[in-house]
């Protein structure tokens, strides 16, 4: 039997924000409080991430001798490892600390300790001291862990129903923005002559501004304020699956946004060399496969709401199975759409861009991507909509902790395939493409409810 919320969180509807009700558009809720303080929170807690992240990483692979003995390619393994470890460690706690607390009082407990850790990012670029610089991104994946709850748990209590998949569709591009912004600016940051100072600068400037951001999100009274905190990892993480199960839809949802971000964090991992050895390209190639990649996975989850609102649904999960087709279709293409013959030496992007090879892979990427955003925002909502209020943060902690487990799994899984032996980029990524209709065939006919409602979403059945 499904448990039901206690009588002090038995009611789930978002605060009557007399003044702010009546948003018809994703874009409005940039005008609400009860929305844009929380968007800006999260857009800007990102960018600054992945700032840091990609500078260190960059500072560590072009000048590791003046740091450390390490060869760089062991450094930035341990560095990507040491931001994802904290989101096995302790997102159950997370989700603890989010169904006991306000939500908006963690936000800013969680925007505080980012400043804190940059300034020890600070130290340790001034003492030139990489154990210092390592500790302070191992913090960061824990800032980021303990914010994660409460981001897409607070969703339901400040948005009106029809609002969900808009609020998520504009969390998850504004997401992917300040990834494709940070990444980007980090690298820049990195290469420039007083680039630390820089780095640190910048910094310091977004974590103040998120912090003040998050001093406007309204309140978000706790569901279970009398829940006692658990901090052993092991038993939380499996308590918090164990919510996650208790209702099937939800569950797979999660399991369906994991493989999502499996899929993407493989593809990803492989442009540096994709470009390198399959395209003949540069570094400004990285960047634009990066680009098409975000700015998909934006276009996609915008075109959520518009999508969801033709025949009137709150959330239209029919979207899932199209969108999961899409991701297939051109995942296949993509594998197949590699120029034949490589160049040995780099072309520079302009004379790249001069080849049909080219455009097809950037396009492939592009609806791969878009697709993936009509797949995965549908995804978020119905797990925020069908969860028990009373463990509603322990359920996202529970996505986030499988998300985390999927992309080191994938990670591990495509080097292991590729060390194989006469096994290229492309046979992989075709590879990841059946497996992943594997996958959905698989999900889809143990939840038959997405494709009948993509079946009535194409006009194809009645309601």
């Amino acid at each position: 039997m499904k448990p039901t919320a206690p009588s002090s969180a038995s009611s789930d509807a978002p605060p009557p924000f007399q003044d702010e009700t009546g948003a018809h558009s994703q874009f409005e809720l940039l005008r609400k409080r009860r929305f844009w303080p929380l968007f800006v929170t999260q857009f800007l807690g990102a960018f600054n991430d992945n700032v840091y992240k990609n500078a260190l990483v960059v500072l560590l692979t072009f000048s590791a001798a003046s740091w450390t003995t390490m060869k760089p390619e062991v450094l930035t393994n341990l560095a990507a490892g040491l931001f994802m470890l904290p989101f096995f460690l302790f997102s159950a706690t997370a989700g603890q600390l989010a169904d006991k607390f306000d939500k908006a009082r963690l936000a800013r407990w969680a925007k505080a300790l980012e400043i804190v850790i940059i300034l020890v990012a600070a130290l340790g670029f001034w003492l030139h001291n990489l154990p210092w610089l390592l500790t302070a991104l191992f913090l960061l994946g824990l800032q980021a862990a303990l914010f994660g709850p409460v981001k897409y748990a607070i969703l339901p209590q400040h948005l009106q129903p029809q609002e969900l998949v808009g609020g998520n569709a504009m969390v998850e591009a504004g997401t992917f923005t300040a990834i494709l912004l940070g990444t980007l600016g980090g690298g820049l940051l990195a290469g420039l002559h007083d680039g630390i100072a820089w780095i640190v600068g910048i910094c310091i400037v977004v974590a103040l501004a998120g912090f003040w951001a998050s001093c406007h999100i309204p309140a978000a009274p706790a569901p279970m304020p009398k829940l006692k905190i658990a901090f052993n990892p092991l038993s939380e993480i499996w308590r918090c699956i164990g919510f996650a199960r208790q209702e099937r839809s939800v569950f797979l949802s999660v399991l369906g946004i994991s493989w999502f971000w499996l899929y993407g964090a493989v593809l990803l991992a492989q442009f540096p060399v994709y470009t390198k050895t399959v395209l003949g390209g540069d570094e400004s190639m990285v960047t634009l496969l990066l680009a098409m990649f975000c700015v998909g996975i934006g276009v996609g989850s915008l075109l959520c709401e518009k999508l969801s609102h033709r025949r009137g649904k709150l959330i239209e999960l029919g979207l899932v199975p199209m969108g999961a087709l899409g991701m297939a279709i051109f995942g296949i293409d993509l594998a197949f759409a590699a120029p034949a013959r490589p160049s040995g030496i780099a072309m520079p992007l302009a004379e790249l861009l001069h080849h049909g090879s080219t455009w097809r892979v950037l396009f492939d990427l592009l609806m791969l991507s878009a697709f993936g955003g009509l797949y995965c925002v549908p995804l978020y909502a119905l797990v925020q909509q069908r969860s028990n209020v009373a463990y509603r943060a322990r359920v996202i902690a529970a996505n986030n902790i499988l998300n985390a487990l999927f992309m080191v799994t994938g990670a591990l899984a495509a080097a292991a395939f590729l060390g194989l032996g006469h096994v290229t980029l492309s046979i992989l990524f075709l590879c990841m493409a059946i497996v992943h209709a594997g996958v959905m065939i698989y999900i889809f006919s143990v939840a038959p409810e997405f494709l009948r409602r993509a079946l009535v979403w194409l006009g194809l059945r009645r309601e």
